[in-house]
């Protein structure tokens, strides 16, 4: 991994340059805050080192470790509410309420989640023996894995953060976390946050851009957790691959919204349009086009336009229910995406990277807008006659993070679930289900590997031990040269008999 191309992500247009021993200065303008990193190849290897010296220790394996832990960060998120708040306001103009309940209070609500079930969860589960191994006994271990990286983007820079950093908390794990520099006043209010309440050795925030992480690939970690772009995901890939580091990569994609019938359309449309306008569409889950059938859809595009009208009073503009795009490039980029039959909204502002909700109907496949993530507030629609051209779309396609289906027909729901493939699905609704601590967060394909989310987070970062006891009262001869046609005879009827 010499000399890494530049590449143009859903999320940034980064260099990645794997030198040895860099020491570098730049000046990265993220929402007009010029933001001055230097780096060296020496401290990241003190940072990592210092942690993996402390998990030697073995003091995070405990499990009251990790409750007190897990508290302790509960009590400095409180602590912080209105500075991470006002971070996220300044960085995308996120609403206080989607602040608090995309991030704040559900993360609090998974960290009393986490308190009251890892117990139960770190304890050894009983596994069956055959009886070939009798007598004896089978049990898996939970252990932690080591030292861990969490990469996290910046359209949730807490959530995203903060979430997958529960599951190796409860785990058991050391964590050096690496938020985005595209939220510089978040990504500062939450190392503030973490270095008040944390010793590094356990906790530690590095703040920077590409360099940074760059340095940080470089190390040895024990698992890495990285939520971006796909293409900045394949480059996470090969760092791990290096050291043969286990990761975990939550990417993105078209997620497609597939709208059947006009039963309770009003109520789909609020969903959809909710969905598609939270956090200003950036959000890697957001319904990223809808396919809808061709007789629903004059009546989905009005109740859509009406949903829009009583969200924003007409003028998304005006008032704080309304968030902004983070950079002056993806402003640009999501812009330049609409064109075409513009039903509703389509009003830009540069000035304020204001972009508004907008509707674009008879989308084609090949269209601009259909050929990448759209990550921000514009949807189009394309309609379809028969379920078979859905289900034809989506599988042409790279697999999505997320599907939405608005269908009353149970026959309409087994079908798209039985004959498409996504990270997750979310039957009337949209986005809620990243939201479920029941329900494993993950893509599938080209949108990601892996996932986490309650207890899956915790099984994320947690390596499955097998340990076998076995007795000294009955020992097999037969296991044990010379080998006799007499023991082959035996080995032969205890596999097919013995090991069922």
């Amino acid at each position: 991994m010499a000399n890494l191309q530049y590449i143009c992500t859903n999320y940034a247009c980064i260099t990645l340059l794997i030198s040895t021993d860099m020491v570098t200065k730049e000046v990265n303008e993220t929402n007009g805050v010029a933001v001055e990193t230097s780096i060296s190849d020496s401290s990241m290897k003190k940072i990592v080192q210092k942690q993996r010296d402390y998990f030697r220790t073995g003091e995070t394996k405990d499990v009251l470790f990790r409750i007190r832990a897990l508290r302790t960060l509960k009590k400095a998120i409180t602590a912080h509410e209105s500075n991470l708040v006002a971070a996220l306001k300044a960085d995308l103009n996120k609403p206080e309420l989607e602040a608090f309940a995309t991030e704040i209070g559900v993360l609090i609500a998974e960290i009393d989640y986490n308190i009251s079930r890892v117990r139960a969860w770190s304890r050894p589960e009983r596994a069956p023996t055959a009886l070939f191994f009798m007598p004896g006994k089978s049990r898996i271990y939970k252990e932690p894995f080591g030292t861990t990286l969490i990469i996290a983007p910046w359209n949730f820079p807490i959530k995203n953060l903060f979430g997958p950093v529960l599951g190796a908390m409860s785990a058991g794990n050391t964590c050096v976390m690496k938020p985005s520099e595209l939220s510089p006043h978040t990504s500062a209010a939450m190392k503030e946050m973490i270095d008040e309440y944390f010793d590094p050795e356990y906790l530690v925030i590095v703040e920077g851009g590409v360099p940074e992480t760059t340095e940080l690939l470089k190390e040895r970690f024990d698992y890495i957790l990285y939520t971006g772009g796909t293409e900045v995901g394949r480059i996470i890939y090969q760092a791990a691959a290096k050291h043969l580091t286990p990761v975990t990569l939550e990417l993105g994609g078209k997620s497609p919204t597939i709208v059947d019938d006009d039963f309770n359309i009003d109520i789909v449309a609020k969903r959809i349009a909710w969905g598609k306008c939270l956090n200003a569409g950036q959000v890697c889950i957001a319904p990223d086009y809808i396919l809808v059938r061709k007789s629903v859809k004059d009546k989905l595009i009005e109740a859509l336009k009406k949903a829009l009208d009583g969200f924003y009073d007409g003028d998304a503009s005006k008032g704080d229910d309304f968030g902004r795009i983070i950079t002056d490039k993806h402003f640009e980029r999501v812009s330049n995406l609409i064109e075409g039959d513009i039903v509703y909204g389509g009003q830009t502002d540069a000035k304020t990277r204001y972009i508004a909700p907008t509707i674009i109907d008879n989308v084609k496949m090949t269209d601009k807008v259909m050929e990448e993530e759209i990550f921000g507030p514009v949807l189009p629609i394309v309609e379809y006659e028969e379920l078979d051209e859905v289900i034809e779309i989506i599988n042409s396609r790279e697999k999505p993070l997320a599907l939405y289906l608005f269908a009353k027909s149970w026959r309409v729901r087994n079908r798209i679930l039985r004959n498409t493939s996504s990270g997750g699905v979310c039957i009337n609704e949209t986005v809620m289900n990243a939201g479920s601590v029941g329900l494993p967060f993950g893509g599938v394909g080209n949108s990601g590997l892996g996932a986490y989310n309650g207890k899956t987070g915790f099984d994320t970062f947690t390596h499955r031990k097998g340990v076998m006891t076995k007795a000294f009262a009955f020992d097999v001869q037969q296991k044990y040269p010379p080998y006799t046609a007499s023991k082959l005879r035996f080995i032969k009827f205890a596999v097919r008999r013995l090991l069922g």
